[in-house]
This record gives structure tokens, sequence and C-alpha cells, in this order.
């Protein structure tokens, strides 16, 4: 079985952290890897954004590929500016694969850009099945934009209602995403399939606070709440950071300090090149007198984030949407607890008062209530801990990947009766 796989606006093997680096990125290296694992041959096409960087990649195991191909300037564009060079990208891989000799079985593309591009090789290769994930959706992205520039564009809304019609499968990770795609898009039922991410079990898993601690240079009675992600509104960082004001006075002291370490973005970086979220949540800890307790540490390498996730009491993710929340998965599969908004697929994955707590968006309140119940008990920790931990195996690529390859099977096969 073959795979061509696009991932056309960001690269699997990009630093997490970045504005278009999250998620999406670890599910396409890591879904690959385990597809690898399974005698699966994939190639990963991406475009290119940095001329210096070889067009084929072997990072990724198995003889599986990243590919990038050349479309529009070789360099990092916002996602907005690289519509245009869609045609382009889809010419470049139906070229690599005619040089290469290769024919491939099915497209399996991710985020809605890859999706007409998927639609455009299928029509050039005899019609190749598409399977598809979108990961976000523009219209739930403009239910909780709170500024203009926030707000997905037409070609957006657009090139999503296009790709539901024209691909043959779409993967969901979860009910809520389901249900949002048959409510807001009038997508069919019986052309999605729920199947979760996963988590490299082998990579992230608890490792002894102590240990962590020292990995990362922490005192032993340092204690620490975490957020990890891209740095932009709809993260909710900005809640997180309220909700540090409030926090119960009595659980923190000069012994046994608490910090709030926020990996992300660019946060040293001078004033022209910092950008306007990181700018405004800087100032924010300045105006709430909180800018002792909390801590930007940009962006880390992934190998790093598991000592991060275990020398964390707890995890936050306070977003106003999120499609499933890959990260609160990791840090479960360390043993800790997390909290979350209670939006998309956070409700689903965070086991209210069994693996951490779900909170409502935007609520700094509620937030610091969780917050100070945590941080106050560490029986509950560590009892929340362990369930996450167990819980989180559940997810592990080899199951999840499996699944995944079901449904290659059956739109392969399907494809052929057809033919």
């Amino acid at each position: 079985m073959r795979i061509a796989m696009l991932s056309y606006h960001t690269c699997p093997l990009a630093t997490l952290g970045g504005k278009d680096t999250g998620g999406m990125n670890v599910y396409v290296r890591d879904l690959t890897r385990e597809l690898g694992r399974q005698g699966i041959h994939v190639d990963v096409f991406t475009r290119s954004q940095d001329e210096h960087v070889p067009h084929v990649v072997h990072e990724l195991g198995f003889g599986n590929r990243v590919v990038h191909i050349p479309a529009g300037p070789e360099e990092p564009r916002h996602k907005r500016d690289i519509a245009n060079y869609i045609p382009e990208f889809a010419e470049g891989v139906r070229r690599f694969a005619a040089e290469k000799g290769i024919e491939y079985d099915l497209i399996h593309s991710h985020y809605w850009m890859s999706g007409l591009a998927a639609g455009r090789l299928s029509d050039a290769w005899g019609g190749t099945p598409i399977v598809h994930m979108f990961h976000t959706l523009g219209e739930m992205k403009n239910r909780v934009a709170r500024s203009e520039d926030e707000r997905a564009g037409e070609d957006r809304l657009n090139g999503e209602r296009q790709v539901l019609r024209r691909a043959n499968r779409i993967v969901v990770a979860t009910i809520a995403e389901l249900t949002q795609l048959r409510f807001l898009y009038r997508a069919e039922a019986n052309k999605m399939t729920i199947i979760p991410p996963g988590v490299d079990t082998c990579h992230f898993y608890p490792i002894p606070a102590d240990e962590a601690k020292q990995f990362l240079g922490l005192k032993p009675e340092n204690r620490m709440i975490l957020f990890v992600g891209r740095i932009e509104p709809l993260k909710g960082v900005d809640t997180l950071i309220k909700s540090m004001s409030c926090l119960d006075a009595g659980l923190t002291s000069r012994d046994r300090p608490v910090h709030l370490a926020i990996i992300g973005g660019e946060p040293d970086v001078n004033a022209e090149e910092m950008t306007e979220e990181m700018t405004r949540l800087q100032k924010m800890c300045d105006d709430l007198c909180v800018g002792g307790t909390v801590v930007f540490l940009g962006k880390r390498a992934q190998d790093t984030l598991p000592y991060y996730y275990s020398a964390a009491e707890v995890l936050v993710m306070p977003s106003l949407y999120e499609s499933f929340g890959m990260v609160a998965l990791e840090a479960m599969a360390c043993g800790t607890p997390v909290i979350a908004s209670e939006v998309g697929g956070l409700g689903y994955l965070v086991q209210d008062g069994l693996t951490g707590y779900t909170v409502p968006d935007s609520d700094p309140g509620a937030l610091s209530d969780r917050l100070s119940i945590l941080l106050g008990d560490g029986r509950l920790r560590a009892e929340m801990g362990e369930r996450a931990a167990a819980y989180a195996k559940e997810f592990g690529w080899e199951k999840i990947a499996a699944a995944i390859v079901k449904v290659y099977g059956e739109m392969i096969r399907r494809e052929s009766r057809t033919a």
C-alpha cells in the first residue's frame, strides 16, 4: 500500500510552538512513522519553505519520506498568502510521482488547502481515493473570533465545503467534530468516521518528578503550572494569566513558589518582530503584577516535552476552540492531570473529576478554583495523574494507525470495485 500524505501549509518536521506548527504536525509525523512500522509506504508532501533544505528528507524511518515541493517563494508565508500556490503544489507532487514511477493507492490530506490539492491530484491520477482530516474548522473559528483579523475568510469556508464534497472519507477526531460538520456544513454522516489522534507512549510516559525537574534545571521545591501551544487568541492564554492573579495566596510561598511556564511563540524577539498577541500577554502580566510568576519559555524541542509534562503539577488548556487537544493527551500520558476548557474535543478527552477538570472557557475564576484544588491536594493530583496515564494508553499510535489503515483498505477496495 502506497499513501500520498499531503500537509501543504506546514512541515511535520518543523519545530513546534510556531504560528503554524502544533498538533497537526505531530499527528502527520507520528502517524507516518507508525504506518511505516506496519509496512505501509508513505510520502509526506509539504510546501518548501527553505531553498537550503533538501527537497527529499528521510527522517521518518521505514523508508518513508518528507518531500518539500516548491510552490511559490521558498520561504515562510502566512497561510492566507499561499492558497494561490495550491495548483503549483499539486503539479509538483504529480511530477515527483511520475519521475519516481510511483502510483499511489490513496491520498490522505490534512487541512482544507491540502484537501483542495488532493482533489486536483485525484483527478490527474484517474480517481485515486481521498481520505481527509480538517483538524480545525473555519466556521468554528469564526464563532469564537474576537476580531476581524481572527476570522476565517470566505476562501477557506468555500474551500472546506468543496473538500467535503470531493473527499471519499472524512476522519474526525470526536463526536463533537462530527456534529459541527453535520450542522454547520451539512456534511453527510455516512461519509465520516470517528478516529481520535494518537500519542507516542514510548516517548510520552511518566518520569519521576524529581528527575524531570533536575533535567530542566529546576529546584525540587519549585512548583509548575504548564501551558504548551501556539501563542494566539484562540488558545485563551489570557484567561490563564488572569487566573494566576486570583490564585489562592496560601498555595505559594517563598519556600515553595508556584510558577506558570508558557511554552510557545517567540517571547524574546525585539518589539518590531514580536507578535501582537505575545506583546498583549506580556503587558497583561505586568498590569496584573504576575510578571514574577509567569515565565515565557518560547519554543522547546519535542524531546524535552516529556520532562516539562512530568515536572508540572498540572497542564492547562484554556482554549476557546480545540478539535481534539493533543497536548492534553501527551500530558496525560506523562501522568499529569489536565485542566481544560469544556470546548470541542477537550470536553471528551479530559474526564472531569477523574483525569483532571473541565471548566467554562474565558472564566478565570472557575479556572483559578480548579487550580487551587489541584495544587492544594497532592494525593488528588497523584490519583488523577495515574488515571490519566492509564487512560492515555488507549490512544497508543499502534491502535489508532490500525483504525486508519482499516479506512484506507475500505476506500481502496471501494475504488477497485467501482473501477
